[in-house]
């Protein structure tokens, strides 16, 4: 590479990583936009080599929506996420808004970078609103019938609730998500069978009973035990030497002792 300086060689890197390019074409772009890199990048998605129309329709999708164009280019912020989500009919207490994280990589809760929204998008085949709205009806209609997908879009949940600088999920976060995922008033799947209300149990034991954080894996694992659930809510499949979050192996103590049968286990 030739010699750049500091902040020509941070350039390179950002164009780099933002259009997934090789750092000749990062420079060539780079040098005629005066190393500006969004003009540069503006310049790249409307070019043949970019991808043309469909690329830069995108890009320019999300500068509509930037809260501080200049301090922070490549990142939509809380305020511009809430404009976008609400043109593309999302609502913020809805599961479709997780899974609309997941497809565009939100760093966190409201913030989506340049580089997140383009290669989602652009991976959809989307490059319009109106076309945004509709993929998000249809990840609207697909989550609560599609295994695969809400488990992708709940297992995402994770990493975009943890606060930053924390190794775990706080318990009244999980609760609101719980809630978001297990009922189908906000597009999840209703933890519910014949003969026993288990989100109403499960958030019963975990706030009076274990109120913690949570590690990656039990969180995880609720999903899993969910499911298990609903496959046959009398505990046919329950192995006590399982591997199993203790957390669960003393819920279903729980439960047997809410149904008025005797726990094998001690609930702590």
């Amino acid at each position: 590479m030739p010699a750049y300086s500091s902040a020509q060689k941070q350039s390179i890197a950002q164009f780099v990583s933002l259009t997934q390019t090789k750092d000749t074409v990062a420079a060539k772009f780079l040098k005629q936009a005066g190393w500006s890199v969004e003009e540069a990048i503006d310049a790249y998605f409307q070019s043949p080599q970019g991808g043309g129309a469909a690329n830069s329709a995108i890009n320019q999708i999300f500068d509509e929506y930037r809260d501080a164009p200049s301090e922070k280019p490549n990142e939509i912020g809380p305020e511009g996420v809430m404009r976008y989500l609400g043109d593309i009919k999302v609502g913020l207490d809805e599961v479709t808004c997780i899974a609309i994280s997941e497809l565009l990589k939100s760093p966190s809760m409201g913030e989506l970078t340049r580089e997140g929204f383009l290669n989602g998008w652009r991976s959809a085949g989307c490059d319009t609103i109106p076309k945004m709205t509709t993929h998000a009806a249809n990840l609207r209609s697909r989550i609560p019938t599609e295994p695969d997908l809400f488990r992708r879009v709940y297992r995402y949940a994770y990493p975009l609730s943890v606060p930053q600088g924390s190794r775990s999920l706080p318990l009244e976060y999980a609760v609101d998500q719980w809630q978001l995922f297990f009922a189908t008033t906000k597009g999840g799947i209703s933890w519910n069978t014949a003969t026993t209300p288990w989100l109403d149990w499960w958030i019963e034991y975990v706030t009076e009973k274990y109120n913690r954080s949570l590690s990656k894996d039990t969180w995880q694992q609720v999903e899993v035990f969910m499911r298990k659930t609903h496959e046959d809510e009398e505990f046919g499949w329950w192995d006590e030497s399982g591997a199993w979050p203790g957390v669960l192996d003393n819920f279903v103590a729980f439960v047997k002792q809410k149904r008025g049968s005797d726990g094998t286990m001690e609930v702590e």
